[in-house]
């Protein structure tokens, strides 16, 4: 193994020579030199893998040093040495994107710790990350065969999650397939708790999650009644949990969490069930009920989300809530940037509600175009193209402006979405509706270990399109796949992002209420 290559900077260089001599035995290579000027030149004809700096030199100066150094080549680590603890020479060293900072006299655990630290980071971060996962495991694996309660599957999700994102940092492929593999084995167990408990969850006084129909009344109305400060209403559409935990550090520099109120979308996890859900305050059987004229089912023609703004006064005004409010549907670019210009403008509202549609865009764009299945080929580059997004998008303008207005922020989504793997065959008539997670219709036959079948749609406050209409659900990582055309629809859906069904993804979503900082 090759030596690790060290360049240590020093106009005392000759005091240095115990610290030296500790690393040359520990197996590094250190080359000195006592000036700024004559470290510079070495710095461009040799490669070293880290720079010790003394920070107070005559002539040319630590910082100078640095900066110079840096114009070079600002990949290699370069940790600062100096006598002084001024303030404002840390914040000029530590701006000048500094690995370390250690101030003299140093001893050489000292020296080897911050080699460690910025040189063997990432293996040791992996060894680490590895060890604790691998004892999770086990306590996860029990957890999951003691689950029975919708509180205990959110806890145990935000785990897995968790361990997702730890692991992803260290690339091992063998742990990440482990960890796959229970994930999908806390789906598959997930799908029966949700079989043998959804119906429940719509008679009276039942304990259950907070679902679709009530999350504003529960979350947004107190708010709302406070009158300390205007409310920001936030609905990203189609945002899993995973996603949003990659953005938060980005909020986390406007707003402060206050509270974390993970809740559960309804069935079907399509936008047409779930989000109108949220804004009408009512389930679907009854905004067919009492809005014909906003309601669409299934199989009819035309746009199904499109009277949100009316579905959400209608329920302020059933709440007895008079208030100032505004809505927006963000539906792409020109449309967001509008509202960043024009959002100053509102500061006097109590509410402002905004969708921002990017995300179900992008889900959607990932099974049209190729491009973007390449840009989303799995669910890191997924999670990674939705923090390239969020960070460069109007809506971060829009959160960074109301922060300085005052707003509070509730930030949400209607459903998440999850990467299907494998078909599950199913004939309906031609009235069945499309979607690949669920379907509604007459007649359908299906694989019934694939899905959760519900012959009494009103049970689970959904329409019935006819008397003998009924839905499924797929579970899993299952797409509900025409016996028609089958390996064509097959190979065209397969690896494609999709929502309406049940698993942990679809149904356990994120909803945040923030105070600006």
């Amino acid at each position: 193994m090759d030596k690790i290559k060290i360049l240590w900077v020093d106009d005392e260089i000759d005091y240095l020579k115990p610290h030296i001599l500790f690393l040359e035995k520990k197996n590094y290579a250190v080359t000195t030199c006592n000036n700024g000027r004559d470290a510079i030149d070495i710095f461009e004809e040799e490669n070293f893998d880290v720079v010790f700096l003394d920070e107070n030199m005559p002539g040319m100066s630590g910082l100078e040093t640095l900066s110079e150094m840096k114009e070079k080549n600002n990949a290699i680590p370069m940790i600062m040495i100096t006598k002084s603890e001024e303030e404002y020479i840390m914040e000029e060293a530590i701006g000048s994107k500094i690995a370390d900072y250690l101030i003299k006299p140093v001893n050489p655990n000292q020296i080897l710790l911050s080699l460690k630290k910025n040189l063997d980071h990432s293996r040791l971060i992996s060894q680490k990350t590895t060890l604790d996962y691998q004892k999770e495991f086990r306590k996860i694996t029990m957890e999951m065969a003691m689950v029975n309660s919708y509180e205990d599957w959110i806890e145990l999700y935000k785990k897995l999650i968790f361990w997702e994102l730890q692991l992803e940092t260290i690339n091992d492929q063998g742990m990440i397939e482990i960890l796959e593999s229970q994930k999908a084995e806390a789906n598959s167990m997930f799908g029966k708790f949700i079989e043998r408990n959804y119906e429940e969850w719509f008679l009276p006084r039942a304990d259950k999650p907070i679902l679709s129909h009530e999350l504003f009344k529960e979350i947004v109305v107190p708010e709302l009644v406070k009158k300390d400060k205007p409310v920001l209403f936030v609905v990203i559409d189609n945002l899993r949990y995973d996603q949003w935990k990659t953005f938060e550090s980005v909020v986390a520099d406007y707003y402060k969490v206050e509270k974390e109120v993970p809740y559960y979308s309804i069935l079907p996890t399509a936008t047409q069930y779930a989000r109108n859900a949220i804004f009408s305050g009512l389930l679907p059987v009854d905004m067919e009920k009492q809005f014909p004229e906003y309601w669409k089912n299934d199989p009819e023609e035309g746009g199904k989300n499109l009277f949100e703004a009316e579905f959400l006064s209608a329920q302020l005004k059933r709440l007895g809530l008079k208030i100032k409010e505004d809505y927006f549907k963000i539906t792409n670019l020109a449309s967001g940037k509008k509202l960043v210009e024009n959002f100053k403008g509102l500061k006097d509202n109590d509410l402002v509600t905004i969708v921002y549609n990017f995300v179900d865009m992008l889900s959607h764009a990932k099974t049209e175009m190729d491009v973007v299945k390449e840009l989303a080929s799995d669910d890191k580059a997924y999670r990674s193209l939705t923090l390239s997004w969020f960070k460069n998008s109007p809506l971060l303008e829009i959160i960074q402006q109301a922060q300085k207005l005052g707003f509070k922020l509730v930030l949400t989504t209607d459903h998440g979405t999850i990467n299907v793997k494998n078909p599950s065959k199913v004939v309906g008539d031609k009235n069945t509706s499309l979607n690949l997670r669920y379907k509604t219709g007459r007649s359908l036959t299906y694989e019934q270990k694939d899905v959760y079948a519900v012959k009494d749609p009103k049970k689970i406050g959904l329409p019935a399109i006819n008397m003998s209409s009924s839905y499924i659900f797929a579970k899993n990582d299952l797409f509900l796949a025409y016996v028609n055309n089958y390996n064509h629809y097959v190979s065209y859906y397969k690896n494609t992002y999709q929502h309406g069904g049940i698993s942990l993804e679809e149904m356990i979503i994120p909803c945040l209420v923030f105070n600006p900082k």
